[in-house]
């Protein structure tokens, strides 16, 4: 048996070729004709250039990696008479210079701005806060804007980059939250990987934002980390790695009970597979909001975890023999045997790109409903719940408040799906309407 990490069940790695075609009849079919058969996707194809004897032409195509990539070209260079001028890889394109800057939001146009927002004029606002530091939220940015901070310890799929290496991911979490809610984001990328220093990092840090978003930390370190957080500091603190994902997942969740005609029910048991970071979380919240819960995973410290929480642990195979939902955020390709399913269960198998039971086998096997977790973005909670937080001056984000997010981004889903888009024009002021209610109880 191979060896190799299965391939994504669609290409999703996007480039444009500039091609230089000659004037002839059949030259771009016969070229998307080959890309086509070699398993690459064609996307937009915009005309350049219109010559006596050529064709300048921009295609986009979606690739698996950069092998097939490579396969691609190579295909092209001996096969067809294109010749490939440049290839744009469009996730570097966009992040070429960044993706976020600070910009002013009063004008300053004049000397009488200066003395305003500057010396002489700010003396008097900083001696206000020096007096009562309560008008720092309305004074200064500190009322609207988050800070993410992370060690890089456990970035994505990629493991312990480092913390510089994880600056695209902060910066992107930071685009999200103005686009989505209007808060202003700044990413705080920490080179150390001592807990400890961590936590004092960030508590120094932290008199500058309105609440800290923890980000891509690893286990175990992230559990006390948070924890430790919470305790010294007197803004909200969410590891989104573990609440923001156990949100969606519980929005999920209440999705596929009312596809199923089980929306209300909570005389139902959930199998947590994997007790990481964001298996922990679910496992959690999915006790807070009602749920039985058993945990599946092969550590002590990870099962000890859910025990102290209320859950029960057991053997996979046991586990999955009691389910009526049975979860999977393991990362292990086809842990998940068709053998497992237990008729009429749901079946949501969360690892990207690869799940643990792909939905079709899971479907097969008895499954009522099955979903893979391409649809399950944390981009649909965070920005929300910390606003909302903001807002309202939340000292901390409470389970309430997150089952009270996850209900809301349930409620938009449509029909054949388990959540909504990120874009749905009403899904964040919804996820803010919600969770301000739940933080006034």
């Amino acid at each position: 048996m191979s060896d190799a990490v299965p391939r994504p069940s669609l290409p999703e790695y996007d480039v444009v070729l500039t091609v230089r075609n000659p004037q002839r009849p059949g030259m771009i079919g016969r070229l998307l004709g080959l890309v086509g058969d070699l398993g690459a996707l064609v996307g937009d194809i915009e005309t350049r250039y219109i010559g006596r004897d050529h064709f300048l032409r921009d295609v986009t195509l979606s690739v698996f990696d950069e092998a097939h990539l490579e396969e691609v070209l190579a295909a092209i260079r001996q096969e067809t008479d294109t010749e490939v001028l440049d290839v744009k890889d469009l996730v570097f394109e966009r992040h070429t210079g960044g993706k976020i800057r600070t910009v002013s939001t009063t004008e300053v146009e004049r000397l009488e701005d200066l003395r305003y927002i500057y010396t002489p004029g700010v003396a008097r606002v900083c001696r206000a806060i020096e007096r009562d530091p309560a008008l720092a939220r309305d004074f200064t940015a500190v009322g609207h804007t988050v800070g993410i901070c992370t060690n890089g310890t456990r970035v994505l799929g990629l493991g312990n980059i480092g913390a510089l290496a994880s600056l695209p991911v902060m910066e992107g979490k930071a685009v999200l939250y103005d686009r989505f809610v209007g808060l202003s984001a700044v990413p705080i990328v920490i080179d150390e990987e001592d807990p400890e220093a961590f936590v004092e990092t960030v508590v120094r840090l932290a008199p500058s934002f309105g609440g800290i978003h923890l980000e891509d930390i690893q286990t175990p370190d992230c559990f006390w980390i948070e924890e430790e957080l919470i305790r010294r500091l007197p803004q909200p603190v969410m590891h989104d790695d573990q609440h923001g994902t156990a949100t969606v997942l519980l929005a999920a969740v209440l999705s596929a009970l009312r596809h199923t005609g089980r929306e209300g029910d909570r005389d139902l048991t959930c199998a947590q597979i994997g007790l990481g970071a964001a298996g922990l979380a679910i496992a959690s919240l999915l006790l807070h909001a009602g749920f039985r819960v058993v945990g599946v995973d092969p550590g002590a410290d990870a099962r000890a975890r859910l025990d102290a929480r209320g859950g029960r642990t057991a053997t996979l195979e046991e586990a999955a023999a009691q389910a009526d939902v049975l979860i999977a955020t393991t990362g292990v390709v086809g842990l998940i045997t068709p053998e497992l399913i237990r008729p009429g269960q749901i079946v949501l198998a969360l690892s990207n790109p690869n799940p643990e039971i792909v939905p079709e086998a899971a479907l097969a096997a008895g499954a009522v409903f099955a979903a893979d977790g391409r649809s399950v973005n944390n981009a649909l909670a965070f920005p929300g719940l910390f606003k909302a937080a903001l807002d309202v001056g939340a000292p901390a984000i409470t389970s309430a408040m997150k089952i009270a997010a996850a209900q809301a981004i349930s409620a938009l889903a449509p029909d054949d799906e388990l959540v909504p888009s990120p874009f749905h024009p009403e899904v964040h002021q919804r996820v803010i309407d919600a969770v301000v209610r739940a933080a006034a109880v």
